[in-house]
């Protein structure tokens, strides 16, 4: 019998045999002629077991013959842990009208639900609602808080079986308080629509797409306090969850397109991690966990009540809507809800043949740096328990939360993990702590010099960044020798980057 290679570790001091075999590959023999109270305790590993727990994790079981080479080959196939499916239903026009409905690609949603809206918390004091056509984007609107698909689970949970999803048109909130003071933690994106989004982007509203435009005034002084931007979250939703009761009840030989997301367990390839730091000081820093609809707010797990551990979606989880941004930073950095919903890293691993993907990893960002390390120490713990060969390290917006960002990355990499940190950077939000591990970094910032800027996903995650981190892990992965990158921002050095790993993976 071979001596794996946990074997060989554990032989490593032993001074018994070491060709590869242990007696005859089948047992311990013992000769005791006389004793009397003899304790024997004996390492069994090598040995075969018959019985064990073995062939039920999908390990062949070396005294079966034929059948346990085909469990081994079973096992080694690749198969798809679950199924998501979504189906598209395209929006012609918007229009505010009497009723809410949706016929023949035209979405009419009813002008006094912003009644309603405002009813649903004491905290809001005014909310105004109009639609925003792709002809017309040369409108004010207040500083932009988030970005929202307009989805709902015809069955199913989150993550599993169907999602109706409406496209060609997103939900914007945008707010103030009564004092006029934009609801947003530092920087604001408020001014002309069309001027300050940065197309294109995975967290920005497409061009062409049309745009319910709710705009929420909360109570003076409310705005840097969670219970303030969170009403704003709450009367949006009042109006994005009527228009998912008429979606709903649509049929999916109605849908346009069907779109099919797989879970796929490939037990050959390496097993590789996507972690996502995610706000949560407080204040407007914070997010929905697992809402009830995609991107939601009803059943949604506030981060930061849950104390920022780690918690684990799976990758279906997240394609379906299972985070529900209420942060407000800066707006080029910012991580809206329609970027966790199309995310290009996850999207990236998903369809990567050559890895094997497990999910994400959210893990909140808190304000002291005591219950930060606390946290990440959490992120240590539950990686080594998950036996990564790889893993990537996220994080929006810069400053504070690089802090447990540089610990993640250490916790990661002292477990011996190919590890790979992806962050908004530049000149601004440069890296002022830093490790040993910090030595393969993907950069966002894609302003010429170097600083934030008050455009809505400029400097926030695109697929070629996603290209980029991805292949450099994999770099890691293989041994390949990463290259210092220079002791300032040079903007030139990310496209040098991208044209390589373009040259190797599509």
């Amino acid at each position: 019998m071979s001596i794996t290679n946990e074997t060989a570790k554990f032989l490593k001091d032993d001074p018994g045999k070491k060709d590869g075999s242990l007696s005859d590959g089948k047992a311990i023999i013992l000769d005791i002629k006389e004793g009397r109270n003899i304790h024997i305790e004996m390492p069994t590993y090598g040995i075969p077991a018959e019985n064990t727990a073995s062939a039920a994790l999908g390990r062949a079981d070396v005294s079966n013959g034929d059948t346990a080479g085909e469990q081994s080959e079973e096992y080694s196939q690749d198969r798809v842990r679950r199924t998501l499916k979504n189906y598209a239903f395209p929006v012609k026009d918007v229009k505010i009208g009497d009723k809410t409905s949706f016929d023949n690609g035209v979405l009419v949603v009813r002008k006094s639900l912003i009644q309603e809206a405002l009813a649903c918390n004491e905290l809001i004091a005014d909310v105004n609602m109009d639609v925003i056509t792709p002809d017309h984007q040369d409108v004010y609107v207040n500083t932009m808080m988030d970005v929202q698909p307009i989805a709902v689970k015809k069955e199913g949970e989150l993550g599993e079986g169907s999602t109706f999803e409406m496209t060609g048109v997103y939900m914007l909130l945008t707010g103030t308080d009564e004092d006029g003071l934009q609801t947003a933690e530092a920087n604001v994106s408020n001014g002309i629509y069309e001027d300050n989004v940065w197309w294109g982007r995975p967290g920005a509203p497409d061009k062409d797409a049309f745009i319910v435009h709710v705009d929420v005034t909360i109570k003076k002084g409310t705005g840097m306090e969670r219970p303030g931007p969170l009403a704003s979250h709450q009367a949006m939703d009042i109006v994005t969850q009527e228009i998912r009761k008429v979606l709903k009840e649509k049929e999916i030989e109605d849908a346009d397109k069907e779109r099919l997301y797989e879970e796929i367990d490939r037990p050959n390839k390496p097993r590789v991690l996507l972690v996502k730091e995610i706000m949560g000081q407080g204040a407007m820093h914070d997010n929905l966990i697992l809402p009830d609809e995609p991107c939601g707010f009803l059943g949604g797990r506030p981060n930061v009540d849950l104390g920022n551990v780690p918690v684990f979606l799976r990758t279906n989880e997240v394609r379906d809507g299972g985070i529900h941004a209420l942060t407000c930073i800066t707006p080029d950095t910012k991580e809206a809800s329609l970027l966790y919903w199309r995310e290009p890293i996850v999207k990236r691993l998903a369809e990567d043949e050559e890895v094997n993907f497990l999910g994400v990893l959210f893990v909140g960002s808190p304000q002291a740096n005591e219950e930060k390390f606390y946290v990440s120490k959490r992120v240590g713990a539950t990686i080594e328990a998950m036996n990564i060969d790889g893993c990537i390290v996220t994080t929006e917006g810069f400053g504070n939360n690089h802090i447990d960002f540089a610990s993640h990355i250490e916790q990661i990499g002292s477990l011996g993990i190919p590890v790979v940190g992806v962050s908004y950077c530049g000149v601004q939000g440069a890296l002022v702590v830093g490790n040993k591990y910090m030595d393969s970094m993907v950069d966002l910032c894609v302003s010429e010099d170097g600083n934030v800027e008050d455009i809505l996903a400029k400097n926030s995650m695109t697929p070629e960044a996603a290209l980029r981190a991805v292949t450099m892990m994999k770099n890691k992965i293989a041994g390949v020798k990463i290259n210092a990158a220079p002791k300032k921002y040079n903007g030139s050095l990310i496209e040098e980057n991208l044209s390589l790993a373009q040259e190797v993976c599509r």
